[in-house]
């Protein structure tokens, strides 16, 4: 694993490098792929963050299915704002059929309730939730997450996806802030 890291700022530490990520999403891809059955199930990728876990994990789930994005902004700086824009809705018709969202890390659930409040009115047969990330300490919501990758401590991370201040998504690893 690399050295600590400047963003902005702030020092982040190596905290997961990208080949347990990559071993993550495939065992997630798996179960997803034993939930979905003979359905095409409908993957809902939200930006900007799940995009790197999005591809490796569609590379991984080795059966057709179809995707749609939705973009919702929440962050400022390292702490969620407590209010949420919608930057992109879903397109795809999604009505009767396994919908499941594609999230990079679910920690308070502000941005997720949004989400799901806007995939809920398609009507899908099933709607379930595929997190990378989540931190449980810092979860206020009762929505079942119903895959995880990596359960995590409240603490700030960054890389694969995840940015501060819109830096850091490009790496592969995942940094934690320093303290």
């Amino acid at each position: 694993m690399p050295s600590d890291i400047r963003i902005h700022d702030k020092i982040f530490t190596p905290y997961i490098s990208h080949n347990e990520i990559l071993e993550k999403v495939r065992f997630l891809a798996g179960k997803v792929l034993q939930d979905a059955g003979e359905e095409t199930p409908v993957f809902i990728v939200v930006l900007k963050g799940s995009f790197m876990f999005a591809s490796d994990f569609l590379k991984a789930f080795e059966k057709d299915a179809v995707i749609d994005f939705i973009r919702i902004k929440s962050y400022e700086g390292t702490t969620s704002t407590g209010k949420t824009e919608v930057l992109l809705d879903v397109t795809e018709k999604l009505q009767g059929k396994k919908v499941y969202i594609l999230e990079d890390i679910v920690d308070t659930g502000n941005t997720l309730k949004i989400v799901l409040e806007l995939v809920q009115k398609h009507q899908p047969g099933q709607l379930k939730i595929v997190s990378l990330f989540y931190k449980p300490e810092a979860y206020k919501y009762d929505y079942p997450i119903d895959f995880v990758g990596f359960e995590i401590p409240n603490r700030f991370i960054v890389g694969y996806g995840l940015d501060y201040n819109e830096l850091g998504r490009n790496l592969k690893n995942i940094y934690q802030l320093k303290i």
